[in-house]
């Protein structure tokens, strides 16, 4: 590898010039050995925030972050692999029911999920208020699990992409984790790495996604589709509506209840709905779209295909899921339709209740979190109940209340209609 220097690298992108393939492969390489400093990473990657990256530019940093550690094959399984991911959203419970119902459909599916940070909920998290379930696995067990049940749900080892795990920490602390091409590659480079025939992205737009209007949530999802397709991977993305939270719940076991409802046939239209759209781009990217998943939804095979996959993991699926030991009750302060629930406030008001963390070494309690008993265009009655707050420590609910202030409208005699919940579809 030709032998540049960590100084030479930033004045070329500061100066807004285009990165060499050989001046990406190393300084990659060299931050990852520890050769390059987090200053001078920091500097490069403000840079790149400032001034931006071409698709080719991009195209070889993502390959670089990948180089950076091993690649996972499941090209000896016995069916096709098709794979998710979300930008992260509020009662995002998408990955539970969505799993198992695509490999009840022929499909394999190779999640590897991550924990929740601030107010978007974890997959992970969710599934460990399971009792039993465990997220961590070896290669060899991830293998047997998509082989007899076809789906798997867990962590990420070390060996995916370690650039990408150092860079991320990173961009935490410098004020560049908004660069596009750094958000892109680093989601890109570990699906990639990961080694899925077909991968769907859900890009979240609203409040409470990461990407607040639909013109940047575009530029993300144009990005990361044409990276997935420059590596060989059929690559889609469903821009999705974020400025609701989904379904009824946000939390732990909360959302996993939630989950389990869809697998039973039942559930949240929004959830049943997006759960849906999402299986059909995942099978239609893995060569299965003959096959309908709401047929599996409703003979109940997806639900035995959540079983086996928890079972797998160690987890009992018939198990009682926790509860807080607290609740407090919203109720509505006038009668009318709810016209706006707002995915940030519920979001931070579910945080606040224990359900997320601050930091990524914080623990999360099982049962907190938030229920909400009215949906956008629901009529409430003045008094009736509008949320309730779950949580083992009732000095929470103070700041949990706070965040729901100024949450939601509710509007006499208004005529309301929810928009759409897929607001585009780019790539395929």
């Amino acid at each position: 590898m030709a032998a540049h220097d960590a100084v030479e690298v930033i004045l070329a992108k500061r100066d807004q010039h285009e990165l060499t393939d050989s001046q990406i492969d190393w300084v990659i390489d060299a931050y990852t050995r520890g050769e390059v400093a987090d200053e001078q990473m920091s500097a490069l990657a403000m840079a790149i925030l400032l001034n931006g990256m071409n698709r080719s530019e991009i195209s070889r940093w993502t390959a670089a972050m990948i180089a950076s550690g091993e690649r996972m094959d499941f090209s000896t399984l016995s069916r096709p692999t098709a794979d998710k991911h979300s930008t992260g959203g509020v009662g995002d419970k998408i990955t539970l029911p969505l799993a198992p119902l695509v490999a009840a459909c022929g499909v394999a599916v190779p999640q590897l999920s991550g924990r929740g940070l601030g107010h978007t909920g974890g997959t992970l998290d969710k599934l460990e208020s399971i009792p039993g379930w465990r997220a961590a696995l070896s290669n060899e067990e991830m293998f047997t699990i998509l082989e007899d049940v076809g789906a798997v749900i867990c962590a990420a080892g070390d060996g995916l992409a370690p650039a990408d795990k150092k860079l991320y920490a990173l961009r935490d602390v410098t004020g560049t984790v908004e660069a596009i091409p750094l958000i892109a590659s680093s989601i890109m480079s570990k699906k990639i790495a990961e080694g899925t025939g077909a991968l769907v992205l859900d890009v979240k737009v609203g409040s409470g996604a990461f990407m607040k209007d639909l013109t940047t949530a575009r530029e993300l999802a144009e990005t990361m589709v044409a990276l997935g397709t420059d590596a060989g991977v059929r690559t889609v993305a469903l821009l999705t509506d974020m400025a609701t939270p989904l379904g009824r719940t946000a939390g732990n076991a909360v959302e996993v209840q939630e989950s389990v409802d869809v697998l039973a046939g039942g559930g949240p239209t929004d959830v049943v709905e997006l759960t849906l759209a999402l299986a059909r781009e995942m099978l239609a990217g893995a060569g299965r779209g003959d096959v309908d998943p709401a047929d599996k939804l409703a003979d109940g095979s997806a639900m035995d295909a959540w079983k086996a996959m928890i079972r797998a993991q160690g987890g009992d699926p018939d198990a009682a899921l926790p509860q807080a030991k607290e609740s407090h009750v919203v109720t509505a302060p006038t009668s009318g339709t709810l016209t706006r629930l707002d995915a940030m406030a519920v979001g931070m008001a579910a945080w606040r209740l224990g359900a997320g963390r601050a930091r990524k070494e914080d623990p999360v309690q099982a049962g907190a979190g938030v229920v909400w008993h009215a949906r956008p265009g629901d009529a409430v009655t003045e008094g009736e109940p509008l949320f309730t707050l779950l949580t083992d420590e009732p000095e929470r609910f103070d700041r949990a209340l706070a965040s729901l202030e100024g949450g939601y409208d509710i509007t006499d005699g208004a005529e309301f209609t929810p928009g759409d919940i897929v607001l585009d579809r780019i790539g395929g």
